[in-house]
């Protein structure tokens, strides 16, 4: 069987992180979802960026666009709306047969609005009613802002996808706002059940960082590189369990409100002399989701080994933490300094982006 059909089997859901009009006007996105079983898509500037920036099919409306009296983010918009559209169309099947567990594709906000709670709120409602489509979600990101922001989205019945978490801490604060969001939701009379969240734990940039910090220690401390994201990852599953399963959600699993479901991103393996599944075969388990790049979608359909990995070796991701701190290396800093780079780079694309639809 298709490794990736297998992986559906355990109970994750595979999403693509990409998105382009190659993908949907050549039929590539369609088969992938008949052949690969891909359950979504994820998307983010840097996709859109390079999707437009290729310019095969984009260009005649781009031109149309520009004869309007549209700023660079209304044509951005008008470009990849569309495109997003399509993609919503594509997985309303999966949406349906799901119950509205998978079939997701996300769009996201500005990256110039993370720090601003009210503006994140405004644009997530405004492009969900833009795209109009039932199995979408807004990408916030889950800087302090973003966390006010997605309670009062999903206060709304919007659904999100938190992006740019790179620690426990994160992983504990997306959470929380999620739950306060559905209890919202609840007091306002609105219906738990329309809404799905995901929450996207970003790996390998934590391991490029980790891994720097452990070289420099030299010695002992090189035993543990490349261990930090995915010890990081089954740790956010257990804390995913122990929330989503236990008393805290209870009353409001009883009304059929949806877990907020791991999302592991960034999984494309970035050092060489690690596998090029590093982030993929370990972290197979029920009620989560891997978004893969093009690459790591291949090698998993054409050497991936799968098993129900996930909640194995609890003890030893404990351990490779407990270590990690007792050498000085503080994860909730890193995971601090990381979402910072990662906003900005986010933000850099975003600008680039805008200055191809200007």
């Amino acid at each position: 069987m298709n490794p990736l059909l297998q992986v559906r089997a355990r109970g994750q859901q595979v999403w693509l992180d990409n998105l382009s009009r190659t993908l949907l006007n050549e039929g590539q996105l369609a088969k992938m979802i008949a052949e690969d079983g891909v359950d979504g898509v994820t998307t983010n500037p840097a996709i859109f960026h390079k999707a437009i920036a290729g310019g095969r099919y984009y260009e005649d409306d781009l031109a149309a666009l520009r004869q309007q009296a549209l700023d660079a983010e209304a044509r951005y918009e008008g470009l990849v709306i569309p495109d997003v559209q399509r993609a919503c169309d594509l997985l309303r099947p999966t949406w349906e047969r799901s119950g509205g567990n998978a079939g997701y594709v996300s769009l996201e906000v500005s990256p110039a609005l993370a720090h601003d709670a009210a503006g994140t709120v405004a644009a997530g409602v405004r492009l969900k009613q833009a795209v109009a489509r039932d199995n979408l979600l807004i990408k916030v990101p889950a800087t302090p802002a973003g966390l006010d922001a997605i309670e009062q989205l999903v206060g709304r019945g919007v659904s999100v996808n938190v992006t740019l978490m790179f620690s426990l801490a994160h992983v504990d604060a997306v959470a929380d706002a999620y739950l306060r969001g559905l209890q919202r939701l609840r007091q306002a009379g609105g219906d738990v059940r329309a809404v799905m969240s995901v929450a996207s734990l970003f790996l390998s940039r934590v391991d490029t960082l980790i891994d720097k910090q452990l070289d420099e220690l030299g010695g002992d401390a090189l035993a543990l590189r490349g261990k930090a994201a995915v010890a990081m990852a089954k740790l956010a599953y257990q804390k995913y369990r122990e929330r989503f399963h236990g008393a805290a959600f209870a009353d409001l699993r009883a009304l059929g409100a949806r877990p907020q479901y791991m999302l592991w991103a960034s999984t494309g393996t970035k050092n060489p002399a690690y596998s090029d599944l590093l982030y993929v075969e370990p972290l197979i388990g029920a009620e989560t989701v891997n978004t893969l790049p093009d690459a790591t979608l291949a090698a998993l359909r054409d050497h991936g080994k799968v098993g129900a990995t996930l909640a194995d070796d609890a003890a030893a991701a404990r351990s490779a933490f407990d270590a990690l701190a007792a050498l000085g290396i503080d994860m909730t800093a890193a995971g601090e300094r990381l979402q910072r780079e990662g906003l900005a780079q986010f933000e850099d694309a975003f600008a680039q982006l805008l200055q191809l639809t200007a």
